[in-house]
């Protein structure tokens, strides 16, 4: 881990830090852009999204500009320069797909912050006021599957058969962030139930309610009895509801919708980043990182309230698996829990698909210390192995 430290603090990526030193009404003076994917009312990616901004906008006091449903194409880059002529000193996106249009006015305003969630291109791209940023929500996917798994074993006991432990997984893309997201959630659930197996079908869409819908009760049909996802609408948890099938969704509770189904859901908390980026932009002696990674001890990564339908004890349990997480007796990707092929992981086996643009420094190792060390070149996810026990659906 040495090693890997010293090339990250050459590379000027510290990740981690404390959210913001920024205090109320201290930003009164600057104006903020948020650009969704989605209208915040209908999807509960861009609604997280939102809630962090407003929630960053009462406490800081800075004017707001949000602009909903702006695909990811030429209008993205005409939103952030009409944003940018607007006065606004950061502009922020929050989809994938975003991210070139975003690099692109970011060369023409050169004195304006351009941030972007879920991006790769910022330590490369050779931009100075472009960036990128993520979390740790490999972490929080873990500890919501490991309460999938205690629901399971309240369900059928511990004697669970395999027919009983195949659960489901909704993905919106076959990406890195929804591979790692899904494998990180199979990982914690298989701590709990050892035999658990996994479909996944994707919806080729970060939100389509209906493919989300379908591709739920597909996997119903064939057997899973306990769903997640990594997609954007109520179509899936919507089918667990009217199914009965206990569901984990992400980015934010839908117990008011299936109040039946509903155990938790993980989520990014967003608020710490925009008062971090915020506090950097105002404050000439601090640079903002390239790669910013929120964690857990930065109140980035959290689960909702568990509901009533989780399994008793399940709040204590995931609480005691967290501080394992945080103090690194338990790690997520460790390879000693997951297989590849029927063999056991190797850096080579592990090493992130070069799809994305992004030129890892020279002796990057994946594995060190016996687990997969995720988000810690970049801050989003690299993760994108097949592993054992997750089938893919065509």
């Amino acid at each position: 881990m040495k090693q890997l430290s010293r090339i990250l603090l050459a590379s000027g990526m510290l990740l981690g830090l404390a959210a913001t030193g920024c205090s109320k009404g201290k930003a009164a003076g600057l104006k903020v852009g948020l650009i969704l994917l989605h209208p915040a009312a209908s999807s509960t990616y861009d609604k997280n999204f939102y809630d962090g901004f407003k929630a960053a906008q009462k406490r800081l006091g800075f004017k707001a500009v949000i602009k909903e449903n702006i695909p990811e194409g030429d209008l993205c880059q005409t939103t952030a320069e009409e944003m940018a002529e607007q006065g606004c000193n950061i502009i922020i996106a929050d989809s994938f797909g975003h991210e070139d249009y975003m690099i692109a006015a970011a060369k023409k305003y050169p004195n304006t912050y351009f941030c972007h969630a879920t991006g790769t291109q910022a330590a490369t791209a050779g931009v100075n006021n472009f960036y990128n940023a993520f979390a740790s929500i490999y972490e929080g996917r873990y500890l919501a599957g490991v309460a999938a798994g205690l629901k399971l074993k309240e369900m059928y006991g511990d004697n669970i058969t395999a027919e009983q432990a195949k659960v489901g997984y909704v993905g919106a893309y076959p990406y890195a962030e929804v591979k790692s997201g899904y494998t990180s959630w199979y990982l914690g659930l298989k701590s709990v139930v050892g035999n658990a197996t996994m479909e996944v079908k994707f919806t080729n869409s970060w939100y389509d309610e209906t493919a989300e819908k379908t591709v739920a009760e597909l996997l119903i049909s064939r057997g899973a009895k306990l769903l997640s996802q990594h997609a954007d609408s109520y179509g899936a948890p919507t089918a667990c509801e009217n199914a009965g099938i206990p569901n984990v969704s992400y980015n934010g509770s839908t117990l008011g919708k299936c109040p039946n189904t509903f155990l938790v859901s993980s989520k990014i908390d967003w608020e710490p980043y925009y008062e971090h980026v915020i506090d950097c932009y105002m404050d000439e002696e601090k640079t903002l990182e390239k790669d910013y990674v929120g964690t857990v001890e930065t109140g980035s990564v959290k689960l909702t309230e568990f509901s009533k339908n989780c399994a008793s004890g399940t709040k204590e349990f995931v609480e005691q698996v967290k501080e394992e997480l945080k103090n690194g007796t338990r790690h997520v990707f460790d390879v000693n829990t997951f297989t590849i092929g029927g063999a056991a992981p190797t850096e080579a086996s592990v090493a992130p698909n070069k799809i994305y643009t992004y030129n890892y420094p020279e002796g990057t190792t994946f594995l060190d210390n016996g687990f997969y060390h995720e988000s810690f070149y970049r801050s989003a996810p690299s993760f994108d192995v097949d592993i054992d026990g997750i089938t893919i659906l065509s």
